[in-house]
């Protein structure tokens, strides 16, 4: 039902649109002056069927012209401009006509106005905490273009930033440029508050919260807006995070408060009550923690006192003690250098006797027979 309202409400709106321009060109042909004072398009559609003939309009008719417009002073200007108006005379089949076309759009105009009160009580039904979030409108447009309420909340919040940019995405991806920040979340009104620096991690947020939002709706047993209302919370706190450097509430705090809420039935108020008494706390403890730390280091002042005045007495026994130490360093030193030395013989001693071993017995035949071919060579050459 969400899925095909919103479908209808975003056709209506063009719709309307085209019809009411459609108005505004046809009626110009006989009045082309009332464009000008009147931009809204429902009242210019109310005006076109209430006036039909410029050339009747005279000042009685200032009230019945002011209750339409809701301003005095532009009723008068309507009535002075339709008799000085260069528009041309049409005929009252004509006139007719452009009366029906108007009355048809003003009944398009009240049905989606009724359209979109049928969208608010059903997302208000459906999924309440989205709503609260992000807005009927917005979340009924990522519903319609998950598929439904489920496949909404089975996507990642990475998925859900993206959710209807999906072309950009792919381009991106082919061309190896920049993806998208945003898809459809770019119609909430956090990210339009947001400075261009921090809309994309402002949207990666709201994604976040709005997967958070979407599968509570989901899979939760009891209806309730408590979350959605926190999750909003969150994100203000966010943005004042962000422009202003206001640290945030941890996301645990923030949903322990709000199962408490619901649990109990209590109101946003006590919530915010609770949340500045928490806050008091807080500052209290940091009070007894800085006035501990005081009273610490005023007990060590003394004890600093006392070993100042000590002094000089023992710096006699320091000295004693650091000769003590450097005989005994200077003697260790020795000590590894000698047996450095005695370690050093054993190994030449190893060495050589591989030579000799070498030398007297080969390893292997070929290499005996290499050995008496250098000997023979050897003696030739003498």
């Amino acid at each position: 039902m969400v899925i095909q309202a919103i479908f209808l409400l975003d056709t209506l709106d063009k719709d309307i649109n085209s019809f009411s321009m459609r108005v505004r060109e046809w009626f110009s042909w006989h009045f082309p002056e009332l464009v000008k004072i009147v931009n809204d398009n429902y009242l210019y559609a109310k005006l076109a069927k209430f006036i039909v003939n410029k050339s009747d309009l005279a000042e009685k008719d200032i009230p019945a012209l002011a209750d339409i417009v809701g301003d005095e002073d532009k009723a008068k200007e309507i009535v002075e401009a339709a008799k000085a108006s260069m528009g041309q005379d049409l005929s009252p089949v004509d006139l007719i006509n452009v009366q029906q076309f108007a009355q048809r759009v003003m009944n398009l105009s009240e049905y989606r106005k009724n359209l979109y009160e049928y969208l608010v009580t059903k997302m208000n039904d459906i999924a309440p905490n989205l709503t609260s979030l992000i807005g009927e409108v917005v979340g009924a447009r990522l519903i319609s273009h998950a598929g439904s309420l489920s496949n909404l909340a089975k996507c990642p919040a990475s998925t859900l930033q993206i959710l209807g940019a999906e072309k950009a995405l792919f381009r991106a991806l082919k061309t190896r440029g920049n993806t998208p920040k945003y898809g459809l979340i770019f119609h909430s009104s956090f990210i339009g508050r947001a400075s261009t620096k921090n809309k994309g991690r402002m949207a990666r947020y709201l994604a976040n919260k709005c997967s958070i939002a979407s599968r509570i709706d989901c899979y939760s047993e009891a209806s309730t807006s408590v979350f959605g209302q926190k999750l909003r919370e969150q994100v203000e706190e966010r943005l004042d995070f962000y422009d202003k450097g206001v640290a945030p509430r941890k996301n645990l705090d923030v949903m322990k408060a709000a199962i408490e809420s619901m649990v109990n039935g209590t109101t946003i108020d006590d919530d915010d009550n609770e949340r500045t008494d928490a806050s008091a706390k807080k500052s209290k403890k940091k009070k007894s923690k800085t006035e501990a730390d005081g009273d610490s280091m005023e007990l060590d002042k003394p004890s600093n006192a006392a070993d100042g005045e000590a002094e000089p007495g023992t710096e006699k026994k320091k000295k004693k003690k650091k000769h003590k130490l450097e005989g005994t360093q200077e003697q260790e030193n020795v000590a590894t250098n000698g047996d450095a030395e005695v370690s050093e013989t054993p190994k030449k001693k190893k060495k050589k006797n591989r030579e000799v071993s070498e030398d007297a017995e080969p390893k292997t035949a070929t290499e005996g027979k290499k050995k008496k071919k250098k000997k023979a060579k050897a003696e030739d050459d003498e």
